[in-house]
């Protein structure tokens, strides 16, 4: 693969599985031998959090080396970027100010479009073959800021009764950021928190299914403990526990989006 390519992890409702989704995606990707650099936009940190204890986190948040402090300066990310435990897996972490980016933003020239430029020389020097982007369950200027910087976006869903709410203004949301930056492409829909013993379980995919140009990834992630331990030991879950059923159904779904990447 020659070209860098950059993928979003988008909801605008919480809880869909984002964070989770981007964190063990990216080091599905690394085990096939894919360089990946994982960018943590949200000020929840929990991507970071996916690869660093609490402490570690916590400081780099604090410190002038982390996603919001390059928005602030509109700098180049690659002074930015800290190596994980994990061989192929590098992280830009976050910061809680980035409860404040909007703010940031609103004052900027080309405001859309600042996380884009600040990506140009990492993307272009084909360090990586994947930057993959995790965003907050938001709307706004910040996640358009993402959208525009990215070649795709992944939509995680959780099989629940509210799993759905929001999708449709999530599609127009993007409608609109295609007009600015026509070349994203929405990659799919990934289910996430599955329980094939419930009802909305099947009504979840039968409606998605019928989505129009939305592709729906046949690998979906069902409900797994080892998931919650492995967030607990700051590991993505095919590390942690590479037998695991959700470390199967990550590696299974990765596969899936490099394969589609690919085409």
């Amino acid at each position: 693969m020659s070209k860098t390519k950059v993928i979003c992890f988008a909801n605008n409702k919480g809880g869909s599985g984002k964070s989770t989704t981007c964190a063990n995606v990216g080091y599905a990707l690394s085990l096939m031998g894919k360089r990946v650099l994982l960018v943590d936009g949200d000020m929840q940190l929990n991507l970071s959090l996916s690869y660093f204890e609490e402490d570690r986190v916590l400081d780099m948040a604090k410190s002038e080396k982390n996603l919001y402090r390059a928005i602030q300066k509109q700098e180049d990310l690659e002074g930015y970027i800290i190596p994980t435990a994990y061989e192929n897996v590098d992280l830009i972490p976050s910061s809680t100010l980035m409860s404040s980016i909007e703010y940031e933003l609103f004052t900027k020239w080309q405001r859309e479009f600042i996380l884009r430029k600040c990506l140009e020389r990492v993307k272009a020097s084909g360090k990586y073959d994947f930057i993959l982007l995790d965003s907050p369950p938001t709307l706004g200027g910040w996640v358009m800021n993402i959208l525009c910087a990215s070649d795709y976006v992944l939509i995680p869903v959780e099989a629940s009764p509210w799993g759905l709410f929001g999708l449709a203004n999530l599609f127009e949301f993007m409608d609109q950021v295609k007009q600015i930056s026509p070349t994203l492409q929405t990659l799919g829909i990934a289910v996430t928190k599955a329980d094939e013993r419930k009802n909305y379980f099947k009504q979840t995919l039968e409606t998605l299914g019928e989505l129009e140009n939305v592709h729906l990834f046949s690998q979906y992630i069902r409900v797994d403990s080892s998931i919650e331990w492995s967030q607990d030991r700051s590991q993505p879950v095919l590390a942690y526990k590479g037998a695991s059923r959700s470390a199967k159904e990550y590696y299974a779904l990765a596969k899936e989006i490099l394969d589609y990447v690919s085409r």
